[in-house]
């Protein structure tokens, strides 16, 4: 990553961090420092935290789950499923200082590797903001059917659930 930081796995520690991040990137979804640990406790492979001069500067969020459902926003996962067909990619998000570099392609990648190593076809994610174009360059692609419908509803009128095939 050089100037922007280099991705690795993330700790209990970074958590306020990640708080801080969340509330300042996504100030519309707010989630509980708690939630954000219990990812990291349940899946602690697919969790990961952007480090720059010894500071967070951006995480991803992964675990794995069920295609074609959305866990809901702050709420406890209470364990994963017995048997995940996909891995949920929860979240990526970056300081503005730190875009630009490939941080979001290389932390994909981390999570495709850990979704392979589960023995899992699929990462799936809703995007927000218009993120979609950079989840369509890394091989996503939207997916809809009628009991997403509801839960995307949530995330603001521009939320797709995109699914990419390994």
């Amino acid at each position: 990553m050089g100037a922007t930081g280099a991705w690795r796995t993330l700790r209990p520690s970074d958590i306020p961090a990640v708080v801080s991040i969340a509330e300042s990137l996504h100030p519309d979804f707010p989630e509980r420092p708690e939630i954000f640990a219990e990812k990291s406790a349940l899946f602690p492979e697919g969790c990961f935290a952007l480090e720059r001069q010894g500071a967070v500067c951006g995480y991803g969020f992964s675990h794995p789950w069920s295609l074609h459902d959305i866990p809901p926003l702050d709420a406890f996962l209470g364990g994963l499923p017995a048997a995940p067909d996909c891995l949920h990619l929860h979240d990526v998000a970056i300081l503005e200082a730190a875009r630009g570099a490939g941080a979001a392609a290389a932390v994909e990648a981390l999570m495709t590797d850990a979704a392979r190593r589960r023995g899992l076809r699929a990462i799936a994610l809703v995007s927000i903001y218009g993120s979609d174009r950079l989840w369509r360059r890394l091989g996503y692609a939207p997916r809809q059917n009628a009991r997403l419908r509801e839960k995307l509803s949530g995330y603001g009128d521009t939320a797709l659930y995109m699914v990419k095939y390994l």
